[in-house]
């Protein structure tokens, strides 16, 4: 059997593994996985456009906001309603706010392009904080969790905290499937290309805007969908939802799992959700647990410093290492 083939079935393994963890974990151990799970699924959305075309957004909080709120106001009043259709409002609403703001922020670089990412999160931020759109800074809640319908024979209702965690672990393996497919191919390969050269792709006859234009939008459809995970979780949205601290948040989980691996954007989620509930823990850091912002800063710092390149640069250093020691000595 080739390593490729053992590869896939690990793969496989892990998946599977994680879709019977609530058969075997506490209530507890379940929420934190769910939590880890849609935590997930937003750092994988900006690791499309950080580790892949090469933009480093500050207002992607913007979109995982949106996504959240188009699912509480989209939903009946009375009822439960369809997930399918909650999932393609939120998407869609994250993905015409990227078309509108991105037409514009892409226009340009660096530093400019994390500034004008920021500002419009602020005004999107105040457009939910200060009006009547979605209950002002009181937030708004969502009382009924929707089914997953097909046709009128069938509905699967999503109470079940068990069938709510393998919804969101299907929509995670969905989207690193789409996106590992993606980045394979002639589209993830010229915005690769954009993002190492862009002025050499130019000279080759590719126009930057229109790659990195869809990056952003499809990025935008994914934080979306992980928002209307999250609302649906809690039950509630907020305005903080689009904060630029939880912008900055996800943008952190992407640096800690590493830039260049689909991967390290989960490997990031999981990192920083248990350094949160660790140093959050009265049981084990006692009074110094109510300052856990400060333990969790200094946490990141060491990580940041000891791992440059992340969660993900692990496996590339030991691969290399392991190559290099297969190498023939040079003859003297």
């Amino acid at each position: 059997m080739t390593s490729s083939r053992l590869l896939r079935l690990a793969w496989l393994a892990g998946w599977l593994a994680l879709a019977c963890l609530p058969l075997v974990a506490s209530d507890y151990y379940t929420g934190l996985a769910l939590k880890i799970v849609i935590a997930g699924l937003f750092a994988l959305s900006l690791q499309l456009l950080v580790g892949g075309a090469g933009l480093i957004s500050l207002g992607h909080a913007a979109f995982f906001g949106v996504g959240a709120y188009a699912s509480v106001l989209l939903a009946p009043e009375a009822g439960p309603g369809s997930f399918l259709l909650l999932a393609l409002g939120a998407m869609g609403c994250a993905m015409l706010l990227a078309l509108v703001t991105g037409a514009l922020a892409l226009r340009t670089q660096g530093i400019y392009f994390i500034m004008i990412t920021l500002a419009f999160a602020q005004m999107a931020y105040y457009v939910f904080h200060d009006t009547d759109l979605g209950g002002g800074s009181d937030g708004a809640y969502l009382y009924f969790r929707p089914e997953v319908r097909l046709g009128e024979s069938f509905a699967l209702s999503l109470d079940s905290d068990h069938a709510f965690y393998l919804c969101a672990l299907l929509c995670l393996a969905g989207a690193w499937a789409l996106l590992s497919r993606l980045m394979r191919s002639r589209f993830g390969a010229t915005l690769t290309g954009l993002r190492i050269n862009e002025q050499r792709m130019r000279s080759l006859g590719y126009h930057s805007l229109p790659y990195r234009l869809t990056a952003y939008v499809m990025a935008a459809a994914l934080a979306g969908l992980s928002g209307m995970l999250y609302a649906l979780k809690d039950g509630y949205v907020n305005p903080q939802l689009l904060s630029w601290e939880q912008s900055g948040i996800v943008l952190l989980m992407v640096i800690l799992g590493g830039q260049q691996r689909l991967w390290g954007a989960v490997a990031g989620a999981l990192t920083f959700t248990l350094l949160e509930e660790l140093f959050q823990s009265h049981a084990l850091f006692g009074d110094l647990a109510t300052h856990w912002h400060l333990s969790l800063g200094v946490a990141i710092i060491v990580l940041v410093g000891l791992l440059p390149q992340g969660l993900a640069g692990l496996l590339t250093t030991s691969r290399r290492k392991r190559a290099a020691a297969a190498l023939p000595a040079a003859s003297p």
